[in-house]
Order: structure tokens, then C-alpha cells, then sequence
């Protein structure tokens, strides 16, 4: 239960939710477990009431358990169905959005980039900046922006990265702690594993730059404090390392770079 009375313990956590001021035996300075996996996905839980079934809206807005199950409605317009907060934040979709993702027509699609109109993601500066100095190594493509993958990640059928290279079928994701302290570990590490395991699915590979303490994340991750040119040279020399010198060069803006 929410109010941690399953366990004979009344909690309340820093967030305000959990057991009332008048009953709380523990006060916890920390969010709850469902608002720290909000945070964690980047999420709110108004965005969360918008999905759940009316008749549990009361139930989930108290809610603080992560495994806690409640009915849900599809975003896609299929039958109301029952998964826990876990799964819903961490996008498996409903159990029609899952056969769909599965069907043989999506896993010929899988592998291919697209261009998505209206997609909004939220780009951070150095994440422009390192396209623009790979730019300036390699021709980056500027009409894809969304790669087909043959399982669902976050309820779609495809996922996101920062670059996407084509032509190479590898694609780059910048990833550093943010201001928080929070992006890309725990949940959202986890998060980051199963996107990168969707695209190695289609036959792409992932290279990862863990910038800001972050450590190692897959076969292809680059360690480093900031990004900086060094970072640019290193990812040329990890392109070729997966896809060979001759692959590479086609793309290099100047043939006689090194």
C-alpha cells in the first residue's frame, strides 16, 4: 500500500506523498519510489493521470511503489489494459502495441531510418555541438531522425538517437549526469541498455560518449571528462574499428583527413 502499511510501517516521503502528517511513524528525506523513476524517465505525474483509467486516477496520484498494477489506457486507441507503473514508464506499450512491434511486416522494417515529422527532443548545446564538429570530419545526413526498431521502446516501434550515421548503421548518443546528477544512471541506465540492445537488434551498433563521470556503458563507449576534439578523433577511430577504413573515408568530408 501506499502508505507503507503492508509492512506495518506508516511512511512519508520528502515528495509529500505516502501516509498523511497525522500518521506517518517515518518521514523519509527522499521522493518516494514512483517519483524518483518520474524524474529518473522524465516524466511528471499529470502525464502519468493522463494515461491511467479514470477510476484510478485518485489511487495513482497517492501512489508512491513503482510495482504497483492499475488499468491503463492506450495511447494508439486499443482495449484499457493492466501493467504496473515500471512498465508503463519504461514503455512496453499495450499488449496490441507489443504484437504490432512484433508482426512480420515491423521486423522488415527494423534497421531502417526515417525522418518522423514533428519529433521533439530535447537537445542540449553540446549535444549540438558535437554534431556540428563531426560535421565538419564526416557528412552527417539532415533527414533522418528516427531509426525502425522490431521490439517497442517507450511505446513505439523506433527509436531516437542524437546521430544517426546511415550509411555507416551505427548511431551516436551523447550522455553526461546532467545538472541533477541523475540522467543517464540508475533506471535511465538500464533505459539506455535496452535502446541500445533494439538497434544491435537491427544490426546497428552504438557508441556511446560517457562524459562527466559517467562510466562505461557497452563495447563502444568513450570515457571522458567534456566533450572536446579529442572526443571527435576518438569517435573517427571507433567508426572505423566497426565498420572498417573504406566505409568510413566514403563519408569524410575530405578524402585526405586524417
Amino acid at each position: 500500500m501506499a502508505d507503507g502499511s503492508a509492512t506495518g510501517t506508516s511512511i512519508r516521503f520528502r515528495c509529500g506523498h505516502g501516509a498523511s502528517l497525522d500518521t506517518a511513524r517515518i518521514t523519509l528525506q527522499r521522493p518516494c519510489p514512483l517519483c524518483m523513476l518520474l524524474v529518473e524517465t522524465k516524466r511528471d505525474r499529470r502525464q502519468l493521470l493522463a494515461k491511467v483509467a479514470p477510476a484510478e486516477r485518485a489511487a495513482l496520484a497517492q501512489e508512491t511503489r513503482i510495482g504497483a498494477e492499475f488499468e491503463w489506457i492506450c495511447v494508439r486507441g486499443h482495449s484499457r489494459f493492466t501493467a504496473s507503473v515500471r512498465e508503463v514508464l519504461t514503455g512496453v506499450g499495450c499488449p496490441k502495441c507489443f504484437k504490432n512491434a512484433q508482426a512480420p511486416a515491423a521486423r522488415f522494417e527494423g534497421g531502417v531510418p526515417f525522418m518522423k515529422p514533428a519529433l521533439r527532443l530535447g537537445t542540449s548545446q553540446t549535444e549540438q555541438r558535437l554534431r556540428v564538429l563531426l560535421g565538419e570530419r564526416i557528412r552527417l545526413p539532415h533527414r533522418v531522425n528516427a531509426i525502425k526498431i522490431s521490439r517497442t521502446f517507450f511505446g513505439k516501434p523506433e527509436v531516437w538517437p542524437d546521430i544517426i550515421i546511415p550509411g555507416l548503421m551505427v548511431a551516436i548518443e551523447y550522455d553526461d549526469p546532467g545538472r541533477d546528477g541523475l540522467s543517464h544512471r540508475g533506471l535511465k541506465e538500464a533505459s539506455d541498455r535496452e535502446k541500445d540492445a533494439a538497434l544491435n537488434e537491427v544490426g546497428w551498433e552504438v557508441i556511446r560518449v560517457r562524459a562527466g563521470g559517467l562510466d562505461e556503458l557497452g563495447p563502444y563507449s568513450i570515457v571522458c571528462p567534456a566533450l572536446s576534439v579529442g572526443v571527435v578523433d576518438r569517435i573517427l577511430e571507433v567508426l572505423v574499428q566497426i565498420r572498417g577504413v573504406e566505409a568510413v573515408d566514403r563519408l569524410r568530408v575530405s578524402p585526405d583527413a586524417s
